[in-house]
């Protein structure tokens, strides 16, 4: 465990590969609309998985602004991002994929666009059944409040805040970047991918969108059909193959 700050929350797990570097890295940025209850540990499977496949994988933990301030939460992504840049191990900053699940995927591109020209910036950003649209999330009362309360507003209240932390509204990222969705998570979250998705590929960004079977967790699945496709393309486009085998 490597802390990236002084909160005990402020934290993450690094795992790296058997064999030798330098070895490409993912970022792995946990959901649970963004309450404290829900933990790093949603993503260990799939830290393990991509581990197994090659990658140095930093699994975060964050203060959750049930608890903290909303600037806590988003600080911290960013600080733990920046804190590759120190961490142990033989990693490739160049091939750094950041992958967000959930409130994580609003949480990984916001972080994606706000990383552009750092030192640590990430190759591609891939978004697993985000909330990609914080004024469309707080309009259909997603988690029972869950943006609102995150942020500490409704949209009308905080109009500013929303749209620096929202996707959508930060259009084009400047990070290439993957939506991927499955079909039978919440409708809500689906439409919202999916308009995101539109309204990405009408500018300039580099995107692409997978929609696969499955429910709201079959995205960090690594037995299911929809991660697997996922995994291709990121290898794709980070190490240039689409059949990696897992080691």
């Amino acid at each position: 465990m490597v802390s990236y700050g002084d909160h005990p929350e402020q934290r993450a797990e690094l795992r790296v590969p058997v064999g030798d570097g330098p070895f490409p890295v993912a970022v792995l940025i946990h959901g649970g609309y963004w309450r404290s209850r829900w933990e790093f540990d949603l993503m260990d499977a799939m830290a393990v998985d991509l581990t197994k496949r090659g990658y140095a994988t930093w699994n975060v933990e964050y203060r959750r602004p049930d608890e903290h301030e909303w600037d806590a939460t988003t600080g911290d992504v960013a600080a733990a991002l920046a804190a590759l840049e120190t961490a142990p191990g033989d990693l490739d900053l160049s091939r750094v994929v950041l992958f967000g699940h959930s409130a994580g995927g609003q949480l990984a591109l916001r972080v994606a666009a706000d990383s552009v020209g750092q030192p640590v910036s990430p190759a591609l950003a891939v978004s697993l059944a985000g909330v990609l649209d914080l004024r469309v999330g707080d309009e259909r009362w997603l988690g029972e409040g869950a943006v609102s309360n995150a942020i500490g507003a409704r949209f009308a209240g905080a109009q500013e805040t929303y749209e620096a932390a929202s996707p959508i509204s930060r259009l084009p990222l400047g990070v290439p970047h993957l939506v991927v969705s499955a079909v039978s998570d919440d409708p809500n979250l689906l439409e919202i991918s999916r308009a995101y998705y539109a309204a990405a590929a009408s500018g300039p960004d580099s995107v692409d969108y997978i929609e696969g079977p499955g429910g709201h967790f079959a995205v960090v699945d690594p037995t299911s059909e929809i991660y697997q496709d996922l995994v291709r393309e990121v290898d794709a486009r980070i190490r240039g193959t689409r059949d990696h085998a897992s080691e």
